[in-house]
């Protein structure tokens, strides 16, 4: 099995978003690879910081919870990966969330929102990659 993180939905990934609204709830399960080192743009207040990706995109996560439960969602659960207890991959992700939305217009409110974009730097800098697995 193969499988590549990545930062962005691919064109077809995000064609997705809109197509076959089904209006039930999702809960996205995001394995999340953290950079060791925060990267953040020059003309950002934290470029320079001394902060590991994990704890920047931890900042992202709190404010994202917060957004997501005024859309009526909730952060269902969060967590450091331990170890791989069945199956094999060549690397481990570093951390599992899964959040839950109203249904897949409430996520993609909530990614065009003014409040998202501010927050988007903070994922951006500590995310290497990621893979996002959208369920209902």
């Amino acid at each position: 099995m193969k499988y590549e993180n990545a930062m962005v939905p691919n064109k077809e990934q995000m064609k997705g978003f809109f197509e076959d609204e089904h209006g039930k709830a999702i809960s996205m399960v995001n394995l999340l690879k953290f950079k060791d080192k925060a990267e953040f743009p020059e003309d950002h207040e934290l470029h320079g910081a001394d902060m590991t990706g994990e704890e920047a995109y931890k900042i992202y996560g709190a404010a994202v919870t917060k957004l997501l439960e005024a859309l009526g969602g909730e952060m269902a659960f969060s967590g450091d990966v331990q170890r791989l207890a069945l199956g094999e991959v060549e690397e481990l992700w570093d951390y599992v969330a899964i959040a839950k939305y109203p249904s897949r217009q409430a996520m993609v409110d909530m990614m065009m929102s003014e409040e998202y974009n501010a927050i988007h730097a903070h994922r951006d800098a500590g995310l290497a990659g990621q893979l996002n697995i959208e369920t209902v």
